[in-house]
């Protein structure tokens, strides 16, 4: 059985009464796949707004894998020291990580961040030698677009990631550069600028499975669900 482990902040997190990109990729997945999987991590949960915690599992439809490592307000720098364990406890054999707005809105700037993103790739080899990774660059959000100077790093940090997983990628345990969705839109494609929205959700879920499809043979061409 092939072991996909979703990790990210919150944007692959979500929150109470969404469905997540990782829903809408298990759905693609589950009628593309042709062989056995599941969604893997240690946590399962979404976050509560009303809380602030990552306490709820009102999912808008819980029937899935919806095991996952992702955190609101988590980054590449909080993932690096916990991707070693999660991936030798869970057995992950592909990693789909999207990371990076948090690191460089909150944390550190784009080299030390890319320092990071070889932290985390090296910890989960150390831990599972034969792990693929598909990465997702920072995506389009409202920060970025309002704020020429962070716009500026988030452009650097991809352009840094690009390097790293080019330098990184080897046989046994190759990485993907996942391409960032082309017509994502954060008026159109999330509801605050920075959270996906349903349609936001299916074009992260397309660009992951576009990902696998093109790079791997896993899964096939993204075909959103009807009325979702």
């Amino acid at each position: 059985m092939l072991r996909f482990m979703p990790v990210g902040d919150s944007q692959t997190i979500g929150s109470a009464g969404e469905h997540t990109w990782r829903h809408r990729l298990w759905q693609h997945l589950r009628d593309t796949c042709g062989s056995p999987f599941t969604l893997v991590g240690p946590r399962e949960t979404l976050y509560d707004k009303a809380t602030g915690a990552a306490t709820s599992y009102e999912y808008a439809d819980p029937d899935f894998p919806r095991a996952h490592l992702a955190g609101w307000g988590e980054g590449w720098l909080h993932m690096a020291p916990l991707i070693g364990e999660a991936v030798r406890t869970h057995r992950a054999d592909v990693l789909l990580v999207s990371l990076g707005l948090i690191d460089l809105g909150f944390y550190t700037n784009p080299e030390q961040t890319a320092d990071n993103v070889r932290a985390f790739v090296a910890e989960a080899r150390a831990a599972r030698p034969t792990v693929r990774m598909a990465i997702l660059p920072v995506v389009p959000n409202i920060r970025a677009e309002s704020e020429p100077d962070f716009g500026a790093q988030v452009t650097r940090f991809n352009e840094l990631l690009a390097k790293a997983v080019a330098d990184l990628d080897e046989p046994r345990s190759p990485l993907l550069l996942t391409s960032p969705p082309p017509s994502y839109d954060i008026t159109l494609d999330t509801y605050d600028g920075t959270h996906p929205n349903a349609s936001g959700e299916h074009k992260i879920a397309e660009a992951f499975a576009e990902a696998l499809w093109q790079g791997w043979g896993i899964g096939g061409e993204y075909v959103p669900e009807c009325g979702s």
